[in-house]
């Protein structure tokens, strides 16, 4: 007997796949494939190197025909060190909100789509939906990388035409995300007593030197642009997160590292930034480290990095959500996700999902079931627009 789930039904089948990105998301992965099975509809995966994650890939409709996307990641964020009133795996139910780790970011979107099955199956759709399911959105937008070239491979007849990505935005259709580079930098320095600092290298005051640069870099962007008034903030933003040196205090420090990274609006290019500022760490800061032991220096590390989004609003895609949505607005979002590599390969792209950002990785994290309602109206309304 083929299964039917509502919405809430079908995000605590989700929520209750523990999909953190250092882990497999493969549990969700087949049982969501067995149960679009159940529908008879096909899906293909599309594993990680280690074959412990998969991105899913299916097709409701027609079959010689390129469709609209409704993507999303399986993957969630960590909750270490967070104290949930309830298990984060759990989904639980209290004043119209249901709590669980993912329910806004993004497992939400990915429940009434697949509750939706159904109604897309008997539906006679003239134009497909496809689903993508990606993992490790979490940690640089990496898996749907492999899934994006996949489909290059594919006959250009059957390749997407348009996508969703069903990221919390209130159910507001986005037309653009900002992008973001993230860089380690790490500091070697020479070991010493503290009380002889003159024949060691402190790595830390190298590192907080470099922060320095980075902070200039951050305020000059925020004085001077260029902007986006539509992006809050406007300009693009420049942020040290985590930082590792020393081991006492009477020591010298010999190494030190940080995290750091731009978000960079849609048409700045955040490499040469980045390449501004270790180019006077090269002249300010290294000679001095050098002086004192030819060893020392700094060296940088490539994270991560995704592109920005920018769709037309008069786009055939951006109108086909707007419609959905019931809204004529479209907006733009500080935050990146992986809009902006649909894009770059080809499918114009809008984001647009159920929940707030600004429950997306906080402890008890939660969405409201009236944004549940207003997605599940938004793929009804999708499903009947392209079955004329």
């Amino acid at each position: 007997m083929q299964a039917a789930y509502s919405s809430i039904e079908m995000l605590a089948k989700l929520v209750a796949f523990d999909t953190t990105s250092r882990d497999s998301n493969l549990a969700l992965i087949h049982w969501v494939r067995a149960y679009l099975a159940e529908q008879g509809v096909e899906a293909v995966l599309v594993h990680d190197a280690s074959g412990r994650k998969a991105n899913l890939f299916a097709t409701v409709g027609p079959k010689d025909r390129g469709g609209i996307v409704l993507s999303g990641h399986t993957d969630v964020v960590p909750v270490d060190g967070q104290a949930w009133s309830s298990d984060p795996f759990a989904l639980a139910r209290r004043d119209l909100r249901l709590f669980g780790r993912g329910t806004t970011d993004m497992k939400g979107f990915v429940a009434v789509a697949l509750a939706q099955l159904p109604r897309m199956v008997k539906a006679p759709l003239k134009t497909p939906i496809h689903f993508a399911l990606s993992y490790d959105e979490e940690v640089g937008c990496l898996g749907v990388r492999r899934l994006l070239a996949e489909i290059a491979s594919w006959p250009e007849a059957v390749r997407p035409k348009a996508c969703i990505v069903g990221e919390p935005t209130e159910m507001k259709v986005i037309v653009a995300h900002k992008g973001k580079r993230s860089w380690r930098v790490r500091f070697k320095g020479r070991a010493c007593h503290s009380s002889i600092p003159h024949h060691g290298v402190n790595a830390v005051e190298a590192a907080a030197e470099f922060i320095a640069l980075l902070n200039r870099l951050g305020r000059k962007l925020a004085k001077d642009g260029p902007f986006d008034r539509a992006f809050d903030p406007p300009a693009t933003t420049v942020h040290t997160g985590v930082i590792h040196g020393g081991t006492a205090l009477n020591i010298v420090p010999e190494a030190c590292e940080l995290l750091c990274e731009v978000r960079h609006i849609p048409g700045q290019d955040p490499d040469a930034l980045f390449a501004g500022v270790l180019d006077q760490a090269r002249r300010d800061i290294e000679p001095a480290m050098k002086a004192v032991d030819p060893a020392a220096g700094i060296t940088v590390e490539l994270m991560s990095g995704f592109p920005g989004l920018a769709t037309r609003e008069n786009d055939a895609v951006t109108e086909l959500a707007r419609a959905c949505a019931g809204a004529n607005a479209v907006g733009k979002v500080a935050f990146g996700c992986e809009g902006g590599l649909f894009q770059d390969a080809g499918i114009p792209t809008v984001v647009c999902g159920p929940g707030s950002i600004d429950q997306a990785h906080t402890t008890d994290e939660f969405i409201a079931e009236s944004q549940l309602a207003a997605c599940e109206a938004f793929i009804i309304r999708l499903v009947e627009k392209l079955s004329t």
